[in-house]
């Protein structure tokens, strides 16, 4: 009797004892900041990230926990989010969108940031320069600013007579402006119209896309913005319901029947991020990691959009295609 009262005694002993064990475990943990001016889903890909850091050692739940936060295209949202995460003291902000990251770089001077963007980060004053950052921000960038004349120049390739063309941005974002530029050079250049029209919710893209039916626009070129990056399949979808040639950045446009894709690998971005994410945690500082480019570009054509809209892809544009959907 008494050994029985004993192991029970014991028993219940370890139930009280293991969930503060647990507890002093997770509060010791290194806690990562995640904010994105988009929503949870395909886009941004978090896989990615997270395999970066596995790369890096750390293992999110086992080495690391993370605090997502989302601005769900509500830029205006952004500059409490990165709030809150400073007030947490998080070891780590990744800011893996421009606004977010542009949020960070307000919010903080010494938690170290981590960043993903689109455009320049020298231009957007997130850095002092590429190679060395200084302050407390590095991160990863892609060239889909960069190559955003190359959209319509390739556009004009593939319907040469075409004249009408159409630019389509979210205003709040930083990087609307110099896109919107870029391709206005590129456009007058060519001798093309470019109308600049403007969408923030996916209300206002059903709308665009019957206006620039009914303006008879003959090409769209989709400007770089986290709010369209995380709507890529549902651009497509759109693009091809209303017989409307486009161009984007991410391949999942084109998979979804968006007529072509062409862009840097934002998975890769966020795999490097998550890789600095990781070196940051094992005591290295942002301003010695020079910032990373992608700069790997890849072109698809759905063939069998083109079909459907009449369109012939030039043999010497195919050719060149990393990949041809049939």
């Amino acid at each position: 009797m008494r050994r029985r009262e004993f192991i029970i005694t014991i028993l219940s002993g370890a139930t009280v004892v293991w969930p503060l064990t647990t507890h002093a475990q997770q509060s010791a943990m290194l806690v990562i900041g995640f904010v994105n001016s988009a929503s949870p889903g395909p886009y941004p890909p978090v896989s990615s990230f997270l395999k970066g850091l596995g790369e890096a050692g750390f293992v999110e739940g086992r080495d690391v926990a993370i605090e997502y936060r989302w601005a769900e295209g509500q830029y205006e949202r952004l500059p409490a989010l990165v709030a809150d995460l400073v007030q947490r003291k998080v070891s780590v902000i990744a800011a893996t969108s421009t606004p977010a990251a542009l949020a960070a770089k307000a919010a903080t001077t010494s938690i170290p940031v981590v960043f993903t963007t689109s455009g320049d980060p020298v231009s957007l004053g997130l850095v002092s320069s590429l190679n060395e950052p200084g302050g407390n921000l590095t991160g990863t960038t892609q060239v889909n600013v960069e190559v955003a004349p190359k959209r319509l120049e390739l556009m004009h390739e593939v319907l040469p007579s075409a004249a009408n063309f159409a630019l389509l941005v979210n205003p709040p974002d930083p990087l609307a402006e110099p896109v919107s530029q870029a391709l206005s050079a590129t456009s007058a250049s060519l001798g093309l119209k470019l109308n600049v029209v403007h969408a923030g919710n996916e209300r206002d893209l059903d709308m665009i896309f019957e206006s620039l039916v009914q303006l008879k626009t003959e090409a769209l070129v989709i400007g770089s913005d986290a709010f369209f990056s995380s709507r890529g399949e549902l651009l497509g979808r759109l693009a091809l319901r209303h017989h409307l040639p486009a161009i984007y950045q991410y391949p999942e446009f084109t998979a979804a029947g968006g007529l072509i894709s062409y862009g840097g690998n934002v998975a890769e971005s966020y795999r490097l991020a998550g890789i600095y994410v990781g070196r940051i945690l094992k005591g290295e500082k942002p301003a010695n990691l020079a910032v990373q480019e992608v700069t790997k570009v890849e072109l698809i054509i759905n063939l069998k959009t083109a079909r459907a809209l009449g369109i012939t892809v030039p043999l010497p544009l195919s050719g060149r295609a990393d990949e041809v959907i049939e």
